[in-house]
């Protein structure tokens, strides 16, 4: 990696025919600015939500780049900034735990982070990611979390928004229990209808959230991301998909569909290793993406 931090506002270029780049940031790893440099939340946002992935919360000692226990830490901070942005409501993007050797174990990892993530915002949505399902099963993260569905649609003030669920075999089984080779992700047909029903079902504009990549054909990819981009594409209606899983900042257009890759919160130690954002959808139409630390800052409409 080869961030840096600048305690200056980052410059502004156009990018393709509907994005714009901030300071360099379609380059892997590029700046971000720390907490105390950000502008402040526009007034004219007509929804802003708070985004962050891949915590992989756990208490166990770092894995290579993995700092599982300073998650905490690290969303401690994110909570007091979503505090001052004023967040609409708040969705994390997969992997809010790491895998554990035993269902119990697994059951506190996710109480001790969801008690701080569960406190920021009454308006929150959990998107499954592999390695939430690897020792617990669906049903089981779900009910502990308080969220019914693995997908499903709500809308705020005018824009539609779609939760996916990919974590599923290429036979269609759901993930759990380990159970899964974290490469096969997919979405199943059934979820495919559903999405195509739903998309048609509204005229609002549509942000989509995922875990697993729909722009990318490696193993970050969902095996079958064609089908659901094409049902995304001739919908007409979804200006962006928000997603995780490759830790990595990212960002591609394909058919007019921003993919909007977020940094992983796990990776590397200490404060100036967080990442985190806010996403405003603003009255015309434009995406702001204000990043913190790591996160790199976006904007396109």
């Amino acid at each position: 990696m080869t961030d840096s931090h600048s305690p200056n506002r980052p410059t502004t270029e156009r990018l393709g025919r509907r994005a714009l780049l901030r300071n360099g940031t379609l380059v892997l790893g590029a700046a971000a600015l720390p907490v105390a440099a950000l502008p402040a939340a526009d007034g004219d946002a007509r929804v802003r939500i708070g985004l962050v992935t891949d915590l992989h919360y756990a208490d166990k000692p770092p894995a290579g780049t993995r700092h599982y226990r300073e998650t905490l830490a690290k969303l401690a901070e994110a909570t007091a900034a979503f505090k001052r942005e004023g967040i609409d409501c708040l969705v994390e993007l997969g992997d809010l735990i790491d895998a554990a050797e035993t269902v119990e174990t697994e059951q506190r990892y996710l109480r001790t982070i969801n008690r701080t993530f569960s406190a920021i915002c009454d308006d929150r949505h959990y998107v499954l990611g592999n390695h939430c399902v690897d020792t617990l099963k669906k049903e089981e993260f779900l009910g502990s979390v308080g969220q019914s569905d693995s997908y499903y649609s709500f809308d705020r003030n005018g824009v539609h928004f779609v939760v996916l669920d990919s974590c599923f075999r290429a036979d269609g089984q759901p993930y759990g229990r380990k159970n899964f080779q974290w490469t096969d992700a997919n979405v199943p047909q059934d979820e495919l209808d559903w999405l195509q029903e739903d998309l048609a079902g509204t005229d609002n504009p549509t942000i989509i959230f995922a875990h697993q990549r729909l722009d990318v054909s490696n193993n970050h990819g969902v095996k079958n991301n064609a089908d659901v981009r094409k049902i995304l594409e001739s919908s007409g209606k979804v200006l962006a998909v928000f997603q995780g899983h490759s830790h990595q900042n990212d960002l591609n257009e394909i058919e007019g569909i921003h993919y909007c890759t977020l940094v992983a919160m796990v990776e590397g130690s200490g404060e100036e290793n967080n990442g985190y954002s806010t996403m405003e959808i603003q009255r015309d139409g434009t995406i702001h993406v204000k990043g913190f630390r790591k996160q790199a800052q976006r904007e396109f409409a």
